[in-house]
């Protein structure tokens, strides 16, 4: 991977939409070119999914978000990887990290309420063989979301200025 992969990913991170001809035009090398460099990318992996960043609320289907933070003990031979594995095969896991600090594994679920959310952990996470112990979280309104921020500041109006 050369400094030209890196600048293509750090475009197609923040614009996945951008077309072959934007991308070359911008890393100033040929459409082909970029369309190889993409194809190989994905090909090992290093391009996981493209996806878009959704408002939820804008849109009228919110739902409730909660990050989940897990102590863990952890399995001799296989460490964290295993349970994590498990636990990231769950519809309503969206994320499920490795972490350090008081809490093993950290979790973004989504849930249609409170009620499922509280639900999910108690009849799926906690009752786990390996978790110790659950701290939920429930996010109460997004700021900033995979780099793209969520309020809009309003256009402050220009006071009069005279000498």
């Amino acid at each position: 991977m050369d400094d030209t992969d890196i600048q293509l990913l750090r475009l197609i991170e923040d614009n996945c939409l951008l077309t072959d001809t934007e991308l070359s035009t911008m890393l100033g090398i040929p459409a082909e070119e970029t369309s190889a460099r993409k194809n190989r990318l994905q090909e090992a992996q290093v391009i996981r999914k493209y996806s878009a960043v959704i408002d939820w609320a804008r849109a009228g289907d919110g739902g409730v978000a909660a990050v989940i933070e897990l102590k863990v003990s952890p399995e001799r031979d296989f460490g964290y990887d295993r349970i994590a594995e498990r636990i990231s095969k769950f519809r309503q896991v969206n994320s499920c990290r490795l972490m350090t600090g008081t809490y093993d594994l950290q979790l973004l679920v989504a849930g249609k309420d409170m009620q499922e959310v509280s639900r999910f952990v108690s009849e799926h996470i906690a009752p786990m063989d390996r978790i110790r112990e659950t701290a939920t979280h429930i996010i109460m309104k997004t700021y900033k979301e995979n780099g793209t921020i969520y309020f809009e500041k309003e256009a402050q109006e220009r006071l009069p200025f005279s000498f």
